[in-house]
C-alpha cells in the first residue's frame, strides 16, 4: 500500500498497482490498460501511463526498458534478472539470486558514476520454441 505521508493514493493508482501485482507477464502500458479497464472502464490510456510513471518514481514498480523494445512494467521490485524472447518479445523473471556484476576498479568508465546495472538474457520462450520456424520465402 501507499505511504499516505509521501503520496496521495488514488483509486486509479491502486487498481493499476493491484492488477500489475496479479501478473508475471511484465506487460506494456497498453497491456496494463487492458487489465485495468475491466475494473475501471472509464480510465484512459494516458491516465495509466501517468500512474505507471508515478508508481515507478515511487519505487513501487519497476520499468523494464531495453533499446528497441517497448517499456514493460514489473511489480516485483526486489533485485532480479530477466529473460526476453527474441521472437515474440515476452519477458520473464529469472528466479534465484541476480548475477553479481560490477565494473573492475581500474576500468575507465569515461567519467560515469555507476548507479546500477541491468542484465538482459535473450532466448526463445517455450511457446516460440514449439512454433514452426519463420522462414523468408
Amino acid at each position: 500500500m501507499f505511504d499516505p505521508q509521501s503520496q496521495r493514493n488514488t483509486r486509479q493508482r491502486q487498481v493499476i498497482l493491484d492488477e500489475l501485482r496479479k501478473v508475471v507477464t511484465h506487460p506494456t502500458a497498453a497491456g496494463v490498460y487492458e487489465l485495468v479497464r475491466r475494473r475501471l472502464p472509464g480510465i484512459s490510456l494516458g491516465t495509466v501511463y501517468r500512474n505507471l510513471d508515478r508508481l515507478a518514481e515511487l519505487g513501487l514498480i519497476q520499468r523494464i526498458e531495453w533499446a528497441g523494445a517497448q517499456t514493460r512494467f514489473d511489480a516485483t521490485t526486489t533485485a532480479h534478472d530477466h529473460v526476453r524472447c527474441v521472437r515474440c518479445g515476452c519477458v520473464a523473471d529469472l528466479h534465484g539470486q541476480p548475477l553479481e556484476l560490477s565494473p573492475p576498479k581500474d576500468q575507465d568508465l569515461g567519467g560515469y558514476k555507476i548507479l546500477g546495472r541491468r542484465l538482459e538474457f535473450l532466448g526463445l520462450c517455450p511457446a516460440c520454441q514449439a512454433a514452426p520456424a519463420i522462414t523468408d520465402s
